[in-house]
């Protein structure tokens, strides 16, 4: 579970600023109102980055390479004919699930003729078909443009949601908020304030521990980040909070962790850790990191790396 989270999380780094990646109104339809995370991608870019593919082949969960390879399996390829691709968390009664939601050009008969020749039966649920995958993913066929993946349950919510079953994501009034300034970017993330503080926790390492950020993780709301490869790799976080005293508190707890990151660090560890920078402003938490195709590289094959991978 924990890598999964992990590749989603450094899977929004994998293109560059091409072309405006802001959320469709179709995506928006099918993604339950109870989301913790959202994660959006230019996909059409990634073959431009040497850094990012390297970053792929790293990150990618296993599920997630599966998914990929059933879709090339039925005639479509990802690096081609996918424009976009965002993927969601959301909370439901039976925890925390995992939805992906695909654009681009996938021809419906095509798809469902590939199926059948591999004798891949789907189920039928509402008006659409559901096939099962590799790793225990689903897939689902919108229309020629939007394609959904996840668990069998996941994708039959969405389904749901989209036909007036239960609430989307254009009722969540907060995520839309975050949305709002960033959505307009190429690769972009929201978390939802439990999202915000399950990856500030993961962050802070050591840190977390501190008194101090007991207080803090009740005042959060939100957060949302990009990533790009434009030149070198720049990484941009901002985490909402209440106020200016909660914002300047969780700024020195950041530091904190920064140092406790570098006190075991060497190398690639320390030279990345160098380049992170942290700040407040007003209610917000800033953090920045920038570095160039090399150092991230060198970064990508040490243990600090690979730790967080895990």
């Amino acid at each position: 579970m924990r890598r999964l989270l992990t590749g989603l999380f450094f899977l929004c780094a994998l293109s560059l600023p091409a072309a405006a990646a802001a959320l469709g109104s179709t995506a928006r339809t099918l993604i339950p109102e109870e989301v913790q995370q959202i994660i959006v991608v230019d996909y059409r870019s990634l073959n431009n980055s040497p850094t990012a593919l390297a970053l792929k082949d790293k990150v990618l969960p296993p599920p997630l390479k599966q998914f990929e390879q059933a879709l090339r399996d039925a005639g479509i390829s990802p690096e081609e004919d996918m424009e976009q691709l965002a993927f969601a968390s959301f909370r439901s009664k039976e925890g925390l699930r995992f939805l992906g939601v695909a654009q681009g050009q996938f021809p419906g008969q095509k798809l469902a003729l590939r199926f059948r020749k591999q004798k891949i039966r789907g189920t039928k649920y509402h008006d659409l078909v559901i096939y099962p995958m590799a790793s225990g993913m689903s897939l689902a066929l919108v229309d020629d443009s939007t394609m959904i993946f996840g668990a069998s349950q996941a994708v039959k919510t969405a389904i749901d949601v989209r036909d007036g079953s239960g609430q989307s994501l254009n009722s969540n009034s907060t995520v839309l908020d975050l949305m709002n300034s960033i959505a307009g970017e190429a690769v972009w993330s929201v978390l939802d304030k439990e999202g915000a503080n399950y990856m500030l926790k993961s962050a802070l390492g050591d840190a977390a521990q501190l008194a101090d950020y007991d207080i803090v993780k009740n005042r959060l709301k939100g957060a949302r980040y990009k990533m790009s490869f434009a030149s070198g790799v720049d990484f941009d976080l901002d985490v909402l909070t209440s106020d200016s005293v909660t914002a300047a508190t969780l700024s020195s707890l950041m530091q904190a962790g920064v140092l406790f990151r570098k006190a075991s660090a060497s190398g690639a560890e320390k030279t990345a850790l160098e380049n992170v920078s942290v700040e407040s402003s007003s209610s917000n938490l800033r953090l920045r990191f920038k570095s160039d195709d090399q150092k991230f590289q060198a970064l990508l094959d040490s243990d600090l790396f690979s730790n967080l991978t895990k």
